[in-house]
């Protein structure tokens, strides 16, 4: 049975002032390759970072992410261009059916005022049906 593999834990970033830096530089560029080692670089003195010196495939990976973030927020536009076109469509259409629905309703609630009887109670419990309806 084989050894299980160890797992591999990013070593975490350091810090070196700009002085130093300029003095091992070539040291920390070989320690970000073979490593994938992080260094900050502080101003003398200032705990605060001002630059980085990163391995190469997490530049590229950064690049990579600000190139998908583009494409991203673009195709998102695009969307929600056409979602909105959709919705003020399906407005119109809506409003169009709701105008015929009133307008055949209209014409229904006439047609059964000729038809039936004043003080109909059947007629009474539909017209106070379509009434609640409304008001929902």
């Amino acid at each position: 049975m084989a050894a299980p593999a160890l797992a591999h834990e990013p070593t975490p970033p350091r810090a070196l002032s700009l002085r130093e830096t300029r003095t091992r530089l070539t040291q920390l560029i070989a320690m970000a390759e073979l490593t994938d080692t992080v260094t900050l670089v502080t101003r003398d003195g200032d705990p605060r970072p001002i630059a980085a010196i990163v391995p190469a495939s997490a530049a590229r990976t950064a690049a990579q992410a600000r190139a998908d973030a583009d494409r991203l927020a673009t195709v998102t536009a695009g969307w929600a261009r056409r979602l909105e076109e959709s919705h003020r469509q399906n407005s119109r259409r809506h409003a169009a059916e709701l105008r015929a629905v009133t307008e055949a309703l209209a014409e229904v609630w006439a047609e059964l005022d000729r038809r039936v009887a004043p003080g109909d109670p059947a007629l009474a419990r539909l017209r106070a049906a379509h009434a609640d309806l409304l008001r929902d």
